[in-house]
């Protein structure tokens, strides 16, 4: 097996002798790219943000920006990474570099400042500046509630893109305006055309140093005989959570092994009773090849933390944590998913209702991983994802609730109503699904049920918010959405 080597700023590098553990942040720090800079240690500040050349949804290649504080190095085994230092073009000697069109904005708009938070800036940006259907609007759509769009620019830049950026000197004027004023990539600029590529492969991984082991196989069947030998083994896919803990846990493990380019894991099917998504796609992708196909998860990935975490983050990481405040579990609920589990012995389909048994606990057996994630169709009509928190983005939920209904001549036929952060695990809410269910979508049959929902699940105070308050929530929320389907049957 190949020794495992990364390609940054286009020049390949070994990975050894770093451990396997060592996060790229801190392999491009070492040798000397010092532009990549740590905030948070845990993908909220964006400081560390680098491009990495991923599959693409409308062009071979994208370049996509993640965090590079949580991803394990030998995860780029054979992979290509840019970083701010790599986005500048060098010209001859004794001559200065000629800056990116993203890093000139960023300087005559004054983007910067103390400079700290700009190099993550600036990747972001460029993953943005480069992707390949951002296309100019000069009259973009105007948001109700004052007119203006303020986080489109009329050239197609995503402000969202920069969701998991912080800046706390310059302030975000100068900012957005610098991501408003940056034209098309030029046909000679070397990173667009190497859109037009194929990206790098999938490759072998098996590094061990110091008694501790970074693996990645290259098909399911061998992945799982593997988690069969070593049912300790940690399995990740974007590190989004792993990496935190590796951070700010000081988390070591044995052995790491890596299910994220598995191609059996990264199908997504659209069948005439089913849409199945690989438990390894990112957010991103499932977002961008859906394309607004499942209206509820649409309404939830712009809430999904930040674009940089989307960017990694998958379904199956996302439900193989078990953690009951996940903002996709309560949609994924109230879409009636299942999972489909597997190990070396075959597979088997779990109800997502039935997955979870306790707090991170869940039927899934040692050995066995998140295959897919099945969602039955057709969708129900009504469908609505609220998430409380403190932040409207980039945060964690205090409650989050899915509702999926289907509603026939002003009568509920179906309810179905998935709830985080209420409980030790992500549930349904029964009592308050039972309650509309046969009764007319009026006010007094949703006050009725906003009081049973109030009492749904065990709320519990913590630093996020009290008992009292997310029961206020709860029932705010199901009245919140019988006023908004009101107000759409009547205009």
């Amino acid at each position: 097996m190949v020794a495992p080597r990364i390609t940054i700023n286009g020049e390949e590098t070994p990975i050894s002798p770093a451990a396997p553990q060592t996060t790229v942040l801190d392999f491009l720090r070492e040798r000397g790219l010092t532009g990549t800079k740590e905030g948070c240690a845990e993908g909220e500040c964006g400081a560390c943000s680098v491009l990495v050349a991923r599959p693409g949804v409308n062009k071979p290649t994208d370049w996509v920006a993640v965090n590079a504080c949580l991803v394990p190095v030998a995860a780029l085994d054979g992979q290509e990474v840019i970083t701010s230092e790599g986005l500048a073009t060098v010209g001859e000697a004794g001559t200065a570099p000629t800056l990116h069109p993203v890093q000139e904005e960023m300087a005559v708009r004054g983007g910067s400042q103390c400079g700290y938070c700009t190099p993550g800036f600036v990747c972001s940006m460029a993953a943005e500046y480069y992707r390949p259907d951002r296309c100019a609007h000069p009259e973009p759509e105007s948001d109700p509630a004052d007119g203006t769009d303020h986080e489109h620019g009329p050239n197609g830049f995503d402000l969202h893109a920069l969701s998991g950026n912080l800046c706390r000197c310059t302030g975000y004027r100068p900012i957005r305006d610098a991501a408003f004023a940056v034209g098309e990539p030029a046909d000679e600029d070397p990173l667009a055309q190497r859109r037009e590529q194929a990206p790098p492969a999938p490759v072998a991984t098996e590094y061990v140093q110091d008694d501790s082991a970074f693996v990645r196989k290259n098909t399911l069947a061998e992945t799982l005989r593997l988690l069969r030998e070593r049912p300790d083994a940690v399995v990740v896919a974007g590190s989004t959570d792993y990496g935190v803990e590796v951070n700010i846990r000081s988390r070591r493990e044995d052995c790491v092994v890596a299910i994220d380019r598995l191609p059996e894991l990264r199908e997504l099917r659209v069948e005439s009773d089913h849409i199945e998504i690989g438990a390894a796609l990112t957010l991103t992708e499932i977002e961008r090849r859906l394309d607004g196909e499942v209206p509820l998860l649409a309404e939830l990935f712009p809430q999904f933390a930040s674009r940089l975490i989307r960017n990694g983050a998958t379904l199956g990481g996302n439900l193989g944590t078990g953690s009951p405040i996940g903002d996709s579990p309560p949609v994924l609920l109230a879409l009636e998913a299942s999972l489909v589990l597997a190990d070396a012995d075959g597979e088997r389909v779990v109800p997502l209702a039935e997955y979870f048994t306790g707090y991170r606990q869940s039927v899934r057996r040692p050995g066995e991983l998140i295959r897919a994630v099945r969602i039955p169709l057709p969708l129900s009509p009504v469908t609505a994802f609220h998430k409380i928190a403190k932040r409207r983005f980039d945060d964690i939920s205090s409650v989050a609730v899915g509702f999926a209904l289907d509603i026939e001549d002003g009568v509920v036929r179906k309810a179905r109503i998935g709830l985080g952060g209420v409980a030790a695990t992500p549930i349904r809410a029964l009592a308050t699904e039972a309650a509309l269910e046969g009764k007319p979508w009026s006010a007094e049959t949703v006050e009725a049920a906003a009081r049973l929902l109030r009492g749904e699940g065990t709320p519990m105070d913590d630093h996020r918010a009290s008992s009292l308050y997310r029961s206020a929530m709860l029932g705010q929320s199901l009245l919140k959405l019988h006023a908004q389907t009101t107000e759409a049957v009547s205009s």
